[in-house]
């Protein structure tokens, strides 16, 4: 196996990376057209908004009032002037709307609403989905917030992540979900019974393709137990996640998993908030030793959220982690089709190239007992506390130092720890 060591050639790697081209995948009725790069995605939803002749429905959990932020209101403010029914929801918390940035859309004729949580039980809950139907007939949904970071380069340190535009009967799905949002939203009384009864009584109707909740009902969300009933009885599991601090229930059926199967999983080594990822670390030995081939991904922030479990692909806002599985309102698509699944594993292989192995050299150099002490204590706080919390009391954003220079190098099974 050829090692590289030296931090020039792990920056040449990541400098080399180049996000995959978008791509389609037509399947029982619907077309995806999915974005991997930040460029194209953006264009793509400004051109989605641009298109709309009736209705825009969008709701975010991120909105920054940047350039992006002002490109998207600026064609939000042209939809509703040509006449279209134009609504904008964000979460309060996730978001940094400056007073009266929002003035000039309102006043052009749109709806707008912030979700403000009050320091009750909804203060727990994190609007965390994202999506824009154009029309009633096309969404565009995914991972990605509002903000200059989901749509940068990957040389410009943006986030990595994924949209999709969905044509096709489920888009009748957000249609129904929007509608009782906006009920919810503008709902006085008791906020959090309504969003517990609103996701424990989705009906996700049987089929190859499906929406699919997450909020706070039961002790894992509807997409998670969905998830695990899959991970349960699959023979190849792949998956992509921004974070990974998932409840023990979750770890326990992956590392099964692992045992019987052929697991992937390319995870972050790099974010806004180092917390993340270090709480990740604290779960690797015990995922390796089970027989899980893990990678860190090297050339940027990761914010994907993809699973793939033989010919059944997940895509949408949840990651594997605490908060998603069992608090924040989630939204995720599952697609029965080993086309879509082969392809979304080609763009796996080829993040995979650009990924570091997490094998016997990396726990010698990342996991001394302080780095050890480092994950713990993380892991403690992503379970006490939200750690977007860091948003708002200057705690964030911090990256990695070692995470941002862990050099790069083939991967080779003889290098797995035994």
């Amino acid at each position: 196996m050829k090692h590289i060591s030296n931090h020039s050639a792990a920056d040449e790697t990541s400098a080399n990376y180049q996000d995959p081209s978008p791509f389609e995948v037509a399947v029982h009725g619907h077309r995806f057209m999915f974005y991997p790069h930040g460029a194209d995605r953006l264009a793509a939803l400004l051109d989605h908004i641009e298109s709309a002749q009736e209705s825009l429905h969008a709701f975010y959990f991120q909105y920054d009032t940047d350039d992006t932020g002002k490109k998207v209101r600026n064609a939000l403010i042209a939809a509703a002037e040509r006449g279209v029914d134009t609504c904008l929801y964000i979460d309060s918390f996730g978001s940094n709307a400056e007073d009266g940035f929002f003035d000039d859309l309102v006043a052009a004729g749109a709806r707008f609403a912030q979700f403000s949580p009050s320091f009750n039980k909804r203060f727990l809950i994190r609007n965390h989905q994202k999506m824009a139907i154009a029309d009633r007939k096309s969404v565009m949904s995914g991972g990605f917030n509002i903000a200059d970071e989901y749509f940068a380069s990957p040389e410009e340190n943006g986030w990595c992540d994924l949209g999709v535009k969905i044509d096709g009967p489920l888009v009748d799905r957000f249609n129904e979900w929007f509608a009782e949002i906006d009920e919810w939203i503008n709902s006085d009384g008791s906020e959090f019974r309504k969003v517990r009864e609103m996701v424990r009584d989705w009906d996700s109707e049987e089929g190859s393709v499906q929406l699919l909740m997450g909020g706070p009902t039961t002790i894992s969300s509807q997409w998670a137990v969905r998830f695990k009933q899959d991970l349960a009885r699959s023979d190849r599991l792949d998956l992509i996640t921004a974070y990974f601090s998932p409840p023990r229930s979750t770890r326990r059926a992956l590392k099964r998993a692992a045992k019987r199967s052929k697991l992937r999983m390319i995870l972050a080594s790099k974010s806004d908030f180092a917390i993340t990822v270090l709480a990740a670390r604290l779960h690797y030995r015990r995922l390796v030793k089970s027989g899980a081939k893990l990678f860190e991904f090297q050339p940027t922030k990761l914010h994907m959220k993809l699973m793939v479990l033989d010919d059944i692909t997940y895509f949408g806002s949840g990651n594997l982690d605490m908060r998603s599985v069992r608090l924040n309102l989630e939204l995720m698509i599952r697609v029965e089709d080993a086309g879509m699944a082969a392809k979304m594993r080609e763009m796996m292989d080829h993040m995979e190239q650009s990924s570091r192995p997490v094998d016997k050299s990396w726990f010698a150099q990342y996991a001394k007992w302080s780095d050890r002490l480092r994950w713990f204590v993380s892991y403690f706080m992503l379970r006490s506390v939200d750690y977007n919390f860091s948003r708002h009391f200057g705690l964030g954003p911090s990256n990695l130092k070692n995470a941002r220079r862990i050099p790069s190098e083939t991967y080779s099974p003889s290098s797995q720890l035994e």
